[in-house]
């Protein structure tokens, strides 16, 4: 009777604590079962997105520069490699008194966009463009000027367009159109928006300025429907 009563007891208190506790399998998955909503929520909370290289932007804030149509450029120093190799320098000034010039930026020598579509645009054009009186094109990049030379060898550049170091970032930091791509993991710092003006005498004419390294108004096609 005592084994009987004591079966009994045990049998009850195993049966009440499997029910209550947490941790059972059965208990686990009719409490906490997944449903389609709550996988999609999941989803939605925990999927990483994607890095974009070109830093384009889906916000609708309007990008901007600290110079505008009307403005004039400020002087600085460009370098490039003449055909003995050894540095030379020129102006802001050298490349636009008194003429009708082209200053078009990109983020990166060797990188995609720039070398594939921006500044083999610019080579095609470069006649058609002179054709309606411009004077100098010239490409502005943060790189140094040995790797601007490699680039413009690379590229089978000739005259068509001059291809100038922005070294240090001076002249990019003096139109505010700094780009700051630090934070992606080709590492390549602190560049330029990409970008195509054209100066008159050292006077902006007109100034199409791009989202990060997006390529669509600042191409050669771009400006020979503005002059």
């Amino acid at each position: 009777m005592a084994t009987s009563y004591l079966t009994t007891l045990l049998t009850s208190s195993t049966t009440a604590t499997s029910s209550l506790s947490l941790f059972h399998p059965h208990s686990l998955s009719s409490k906490f079962s997944f449903t389609p909503l709550s996988l999609k929520l999941n989803h939605r909370r925990f999927n990483p997105k994607p890095l974009v290289f070109s830093s384009s932007s889906p916000s609708s804030t309007k990008i901007s520069a600290t110079i505008a149509v009307g403005d004039k450029l400020p002087d600085s120093t460009f370098s490039y490699l003449d055909e003995a190799g050894e540095v030379q320098t020129t102006t802001v000034s050298d490349l636009t008194k008194g003429k009708k010039a082209i200053i078009f930026a990109v983020p990166g020598a060797f990188t995609p966009t720039c070398s594939q579509k921006h500044v083999p645009g610019f080579v095609e054009k470069s006649a058609e463009l002179k054709a309606k009186g411009v004077d100098t094109i010239a490409c502005i990049s943060v790189n140094d000027a040995f790797v601007m030379s490699a680039w413009k060898k690379d590229l089978k550049v000739n005259d068509e367009v001059l291809l100038l170091s922005d070294g240090n970032g001076d002249f990019t930091k003096a139109i505010g159109v700094e780009l700051d791509l630090s934070d992606k993991p080709v590492g390549l710092g602190v560049r330029s928006r990409r970008y195509a003006l054209l100066a008159e005498d050292g006077v902006i004419k007109f100034f199409n300025l791009e989202e990060g390294g997006a390529f669509t108004n600042s191409g050669a096609e771009d400006l020979i429907k503005l002059l």
